[in-house]
């Protein structure tokens, strides 16, 4: 059995928050491999399944996310795992939009979600962040992270959630580079429509190397422009 966590915090009114990811990725994850309903416990919402012959227990906790170490805390020693058992996803300002790590261990990052998970298991568990990209100054990224995806943001974010979804099963057998590379490729190929420009830059450059084409000069010396001065009668 493995305890998969996506953190969040509770409500509409966050619902489709930058900060939020890691609940829409569990969501992703529940959706893809038909998940049972989401209930109340360990002071979150709870989702079981299966995935590659291993049971999952999907978890997002209701606690807000700056006390989310409460419910995974209480579902790990439920379950009695370890912090080897854990997967947590969440967002992460320091990746850009899009780009996904996984390791294992480590510090906060600044990111009070993780802050309070490592209280309560320790940091000996699996994280997966996921780039929400950076604001630029420190004094927005709070505000960056409690704002909405944007509509464009959904050219990347629809489909890393997909993948998310589709390749859960690489987390399960630990193929953590398998699980990443997929996910480059999922959202590489949401710019595909970009990638034609090229070509059509191409043809301009053409087109525009033809316009500047010198004009034809007549020859002002030689036996030509003899030849030329006798025809037209010149001097």
């Amino acid at each position: 059995m493995l305890l998969f966590a996506g953190l969040g915090n509770p409500g509409t009114k966050y619902a489709n928050n930058r900060h939020n990811v890691g609940f829409m990725a569990a969501d992703a994850i529940a959706r893809r491999h038909s998940f049972s309903p989401w209930s109340k416990k360990f002071q979150g919402l709870v989702s079981e399944g299966t995935i590659d012959g291993e049971k999952i227990v999907l978890i997002k906790p209701q606690t807000f996310m700056n006390n989310s170490g409460q419910a995974v805390g209480q579902a790990l020693r439920f379950y009695k795992l370890q912090p080897a058992d854990l997967t947590v996803f969440y967002d992460e300002i320091d990746l850009a939009e899009g780009k996904v790590r996984i390791k294992t261990g480590g510090g906060a990052g600044g990111h009070n979600g993780i802050r309070s998970i490592d209280g309560h298991v320790g940091r000996d568990y699996r994280r997966v962040r996921i780039g929400v990209g950076h604001p630029g100054v420190k004094e927005m990224v709070q505000h960056h992270v409690l704002g909405d995806f944007a509509k464009s943001d959904m050219e990347w974010l629809d489909p890393l959630l997909d993948s998310i979804g589709d390749n859960a099963a690489l987390i399960v057998k630990n193929d953590e580079s398998g699980f990443m590379n997929k996910l480059t490729l999922a959202v590489q190929g949401s710019d595909e429509p970009e990638k034609a420009k090229p070509a059509r830059k191409q043809q301009s450059h053409i087109r525009q190397a033809r316009q500047k084409a010198p004009a034809a000069q007549l020859p002002e010396g030689g036996p030509m422009a003899a030849l030329l001065k006798k025809m037209f009668g010149k001097d």
